[in-house]
């Protein structure tokens, strides 16, 4: 058995121990994180806060304060057929799982997984080895119940060759492609969030040095190695001679990548050239939001994971957005309590109770239009009623049902008594 092998097979030996179905017990893993990320400085304080541990606790806390109510049966709209039954969906775990990316969401979940760390990032894997194999022990955690196997292409391969409940990768679109592939010959459900194109149209009527100093900070981040930095630039030849200038400031300033700049005639044609593509997030910069306006065109007339307006990167900061792309740029979302349900089973749960079978005769043979006639009725209104409004209803068909009961008894007992002179 290979070392992949005995990852996965270990971990689903743990998950079927339930031990990760506990909520408690998914809180205090999830509190063990936030020790892990203080503890990354390999950068200035301020940069790895700013841009890499701020999020992870940000995510961990969130999870943390919310996990209770995210796993919480959730009671959902009926109709007037199962107004007296008990109905709702309840949030469970897929079970062992595929980590290339984020694992907040997968612990949080209730399961298990292996996280897969590439070899190019050595650093980092030593890191990611001495917390879960050293410290997580001492911190009770179950260490079975979340691997790490390090390696490249050939583990890689062999990895994905082992059946999981989902897989989760952030990366590029062609190892997507590659590990969509995989997962098809086991039917495994995937989230992608690959990279894309993420175009950056400037109006004529804004402010050009604001726009601008925005957009150097978005590309330069992290050294321009960010999946939604701005890729390049859409604005009118009428304003090319002012963003030029200011755009080569900036890159003087932070010695980033140059950033290319497209000339269109306007706001149609700069639509039409960020629909050509696949893209993952888009940016404008406009101070319109009126229903003709820059922006409202923007939204209405293209397709993208997601769309920015007079900044960037700062939506990655609210949890409660979804983080995903479309097409191309992958598929699924996360963040929040949208990684806990990706990485989660909605299982659909209706508890009936064996009386007012009375109710239940116009589904049972022989079929007559009458019966047709209640069916469409108890099944085509819905039950969209307040708490007195629901109590009403139900003592209604309580009523409705129990006379309904005593009438058949009574033709009952009139057929088979004989008739008297």
């Amino acid at each position: 058995m290979s070392r992949e092998q005995q990852a996965v097979a270990q971990a689903r030996k743990a998950f079927e121990t339930g031990r990760s179905k506990s909520l408690d017990y998914r809180i205090f893993q999830l509190q063990n994180l936030t020790g892990f990320s203080r503890r990354n400085k390999r950068r200035s304080e301020v940069g790895t806060q700013l841009y890499e541990t701020l999020g992870l606790e940000g995510e961990v806390n969130l999870a943390i304060k919310n996990l209770k109510s995210w796993a919480a049966p959730r009671p959902v709209e009926k109709n007037l057929l199962t107004i007296a039954d008990t109905v709702y969906i309840r949030p469970e775990p897929l079970g062992v799982v595929l980590i290339i990316g984020p694992l907040i969401g997968a612990i949080a979940a209730g399961n298990s997984f292996a996280l897969l760390v590439f070899v190019l990032f050595i650093n980092r894997v030593a890191q990611l080895n001495l917390y879960v194999c050293i410290i997580i022990p001492f911190l009770f955690l179950f260490k079975e119940l979340y691997t790490v196997v390090t390696g490249g292409v050939a583990e890689t391969q062999e990895l994905l060759r082992q059946r999981f409940d989902h897989i989760f990768y952030t990366g590029n679109s062609m190892v997507g492609k590659i590990i969509m592939e995989a997962a098809a010959k086991h039917l495994t459900p995937v989230t992608l969030e690959l990279g894309g194109k993420s175009p950056c149209y400037i109006d004529k009527n804004c402010d050009i040095t604001i726009a601008c100093r925005r957009i150097a900070w978005g590309k330069y981040t992290n050294c321009g190695q960010t999946c939604i930095a701005p890729d390049y630039i859409l604005c009118e030849t009428s304003i090319q001679d002012r963003v030029i200038p200011e755009a080569k400031v900036m890159q003087e300033e932070i010695f980033g990548p140059v950033l290319p700049i497209i000339t269109v005639s306007g706001l149609d044609e700069a639509i039409k050239f960020i629909n050509k593509g696949e893209n993952l997030w888009l940016f404008t910069s406009s101070h319109q939001m009126t229903r003709f306006g820059v922006i409202q065109n923007m939204i209405e007339e293209t397709s993208s994971g997601a769309i920015l307006a007079n900044d960037c990167l700062v939506h990655y900061s609210v949890s409660a957005l979804p983080f995903g792309g479309v097409g191309n740029s992958g598929m699924g979302s996360y963040h929040g309590k949208f990684t806990f349900d990706q990485l989660s089973h909605q299982r659909s749960c209706l508890i009936k109770k064996l009386k007012m079978e009375g109710v239940n005769t116009m589904r049972y043979p022989p079929h007559t239009p009458t019966k047709l006639s209640r069916a469409r009725f108890f099944i085509l209104k819905c039950a969209n009623l307040g708490w007195i409004g629901r109590m009403m209803m139900l003592a209604t068909l309580v009523v409705v049902a129990a006379v309904f009961v005593q009438v058949r008894e009574k033709i009952k007992l009139l057929t088979k008594e004989p008739l008297q002179y």
